[in-house]
């Protein structure tokens, strides 16, 4: 029998989620599209090897065309890459691409959400305080979802800064770190610290105290980063 597909929040660009009074129509494509990320961000979809797109596609009961439409999308976000002959591969998570990923983000994101912090109006500030209520909630269930909401937040005290670029180059950054939330979440008690810091940044923003958030954040991606490296064999 066919799997019926169902929309999923993460599935949602980050300017069309929930809660920012948008009515979102999805298409078949962008349904595909959810399931094969949160597969991704999950880890339940195996590296390094082909994606088997026939039982991919059998198994959630659609055609090759909005797979193919999806597995392209997919690509565009950088979580998937195409190899010549053999359709679609996800890379393996490395050292050396944590490094990329937290190393940019160590140079934009704090002092953009710090600038963001002193400009943001009363509408920003709203979004921010549901975006982390939403992170909170999202704690109780899996990591996947917590890595979307996490994004969600971190962008909510980008967004305010108002600066194009800046706003598409965190977003990219986020969403390729988002496979990197959930491995650096598995062990015990990360959570738990990683709720308390974002507290803190939160409040921090809320005050439009601009220094202490862009000291935060720093001591924030920096943590994380060396949590990551630690975990990969050999340490870089």
């Amino acid at each position: 029998m066919a799997t019926t597909l169902s929309p999923l929040d993460s599935a949602l660009d980050d300017g069309r989620h929930r809660g920012e009074g948008v009515i979102v129509v999805q298409t078949l494509a962008d349904r595909i599209f959810a399931i094969v990320r949160e597969r991704i961000i999950a880890g339940a979809i195996p590296a390094d090897r082909p994606i088997r797109q026939d039982a991919l596609a059998a198994e959630l009961g659609v055609s090759k065309i909005p797979l193919r439409e999806a597995m392209a999308r997919l690509e565009q976000e950088g979580l998937l890459h195409g190899v010549a002959n053999r359709g679609y591969m996800i890379g393996a998570l490395s050292a050396e691409q944590a490094e990329d990923i937290y190393g940019l983000r160590l140079k934009i994101e704090p002092i953009a959400a710090a600038q963001a912090s002193l400009v943001a109006d009363d509408e920003d500030r709203v979004k921010l305080v549901a975006a982390f209520d939403a992170l909170d909630q999202a704690a109780q269930s899996d990591l996947a979802r917590v890595a979307v909401c996490n994004r969600q937040f971190h962008m909510a005290m980008v967004r305010p800064v108002r600066r194009p670029l800046t706003i598409q180059l965190v977003r990219q950054l986020a969403v390729l770190a988002e496979r990197y939330v959930v491995a650096h979440l598995q062990p015990a008690g990360r959570d738990a610290r990683a709720h308390l810091e974002h507290r803190e940044q939160l409040d921090a923003f809320m005050a439009r105290d601009a220094a202490r958030l862009q000291g935060l954040l720093d001591a924030h991606i920096r943590s994380t980063l060396m949590d990551l490296k630690g975990g990969f064999s050999p340490v870089v």
